[in-house]
């Protein structure tokens, strides 16, 4: 069977005999783990074992929000806290080598920790711009305030979740950096004008096109579609994510569930689709929407089944020669530096 163009997540640790049931008749493309899912290495490999097997794909991609900071689906005591993003950006001003260099370790540290689990992506790097005033969803998860210094870090940690055999999903395109409200809650609507979106938001995603993967910012820019959120709007999918940036990798909405979408989640699935996303994400595990997504959800086919394709052939084996435990030890000593800086 052909997979269904979206991708779940599940309730729990482990799966019920009704999302087994839902999973196999439905063929998602994918899944998603949150803290929820997770307990212990061990718990975590089955799980991951079980979501494929229902399936019946030994490849089907697993993703993960593993940021650092306070967006750390994986934890203590079995594994290791990472810096917030902006820790990157703080040693960059200092010296942008050391500040490049931490953040693809940092990323290829948790690309190892992921690999061991069967997590195969991370929704990973952000390449939004805060600014002054805006609502701190964002916040200290972004890597600075200029869009070539996003860009150059986004770029680092890419590479570094490469390195260590994981795909990156680049968000949240084409900007969440000056939403005032936080999408989860409520639609976040941007007032700027197009002209200085394209010098600074737009501008630290487009040296980023040529990533495998991207997804969506439920944000209004009014200058461009002051009517639908980037995520449902076609203007913003055609114009500026495909157009203006330049992305031709696999679109993601952000996820369906949340409040700053409009409508029943089966009216939301279809407006993203109908908008040129290529998967719709539907993250919080409650069956009944999964089931009203997958009954909105087509077959994956066309250009979108070509993109996914050609997303999960970027993938590359983990470096063999990358030490984990000295990869570990230098990041702890530029870590240490920044906050030395900032005493």
């Amino acid at each position: 069977m052909n997979a269904r163009a979206f991708i779940s997540g599940v309730s729990g640790q482990t799966l019920t005999a009704d999302e087994r049931a839902f999973l196999r008749e439905q063929q998602p493309w994918g899944f998603i783990l949150f803290k929820r899912n997770v307990d212990s290495p061990a718990q975590v490999r089955d799980l991951v074992a079980s979501l494929r097997d229902c399936i019946g794909s030994p490849d089907a991609p697993v993703l993960i929000d593993q940021e650092g900071g306070r967006v750390q689906r994986l934890g203590p005591p079995h594994w290791p806290i990472y810096p917030p993003g902006a820790v990157f950006g703080v040693l960059y001003d200092q010296s942008p080598d050391l500040g490049l260099r931490a953040a693809r370790l940092a990323a290829a540290l948790i690309a190892c920790d992921l690999a061991d689990l069967g997590v195969t992506v991370d929704c990973l790097p952000l390449a939004d711009v805060p600014v002054s005033g805006a609502d701190a969803v964002i916040g200290n998860r972004a890597y600075g305030t200029e869009p070539g210094k996003v860009a150059a870090i986004a770029r680092a940690v890419a590479d570094g979740l490469r390195q260590g055999g994981v795909l990156p999903v680049l968000k949240h395109i084409p900007g969440h950096g000056r939403a005032t409200a936080d999408s989860h809650l409520r639609l976040p609507v941007v007032e700027t004008p197009r002209a200085e979106l394209d010098r600074t938001d737009f501008a630290a995603f487009r040296p980023l096109a040529d990533l495998p993967m991207a997804m969506t910012a439920h944000v209004v820019f009014s200058a461009i579609d002051p009517a639908q959120p980037a995520t449902t709007s076609a203007t913003m999918i055609a114009d500026v994510i495909r157009g203006a940036i330049g992305f031709q990798g696999l679109l993601m909405s952000d996820d369906v569930s949340m409040n700053a979408l409009a409508g029943s989640i089966a009216e939301r699935t279809r407006a993203i689709f109908a908008a040129g996303c290529d998967i719709v994400l539907h993250c919080n595990g409650n069956l009944d929407e999964m089931r009203a997504v997958a009954s909105e959800t087509p077959l994956l086919a066309g250009a979108a089944r070509s993109r996914a394709a050609a997303a999960l052939a970027a993938r590359t084996a983990p470096d063999p020669d990358f030490d984990r435990e000295a990869g570990r030890n230098e990041l702890e000593i530029l870590i240490r530096r920044v906050g030395e800086m900032t005493v």
